[in-house]
């Protein structure tokens, strides 16, 4: 599966972006989905998950409350809706994919991704 990620830019500290990733070239509906950041000098985090059937999400103790995950399988394409944007959630974004059997997982952890997006920037001003 190819992933594009899109959405990225400068926004003030409180507000909003939304952040897309397209899939192409495999069935959408086989994977668990995520969202990861990193940050210049720190590791890849997850920030969100969804699972196949979008019936279980994870989110990040930083970003509970104010980020939202979803996918639509008409448009192969998972979002990321950040709201109350802080200066800290500035990093590079990446989506990513991972095949699994059973339809209610979430996955969290990085090495368990096998598919990644070319990363979106996020900038938050203070």
């Amino acid at each position: 599966v190819q992933l594009q990620a899109s959405g990225g830019g400068l926004v003030q500290a409180g507000g909003s972006l939304r952040l897309s990733c397209a899939a192409s070239g495999s069935t959408f509906d086989s994977y668990a989905m995520a969202w990861f950041r990193q940050a210049p000098g720190k590791e890849r985090d997850a920030v969100a998950a969804i699972s196949r059937n979008a019936g279980n999400t994870y989110y990040a103790d930083s970003v509970k409350g104010r980020f939202t995950i979803s996918r639509d399988s008409a448009k192969n394409t998972v979002y990321l809706q950040m709201n109350s944007l802080k200066p800290e959630d500035t990093a590079v974004y990446y989506c990513a994919a991972d095949y699994v059997r059973v339809t209610w997982a979430v996955v969290t952890g990085a090495k368990e991704y096998d598919y990644w997006g070319q990363g979106t920037l996020v900038t938050v001003s203070s």
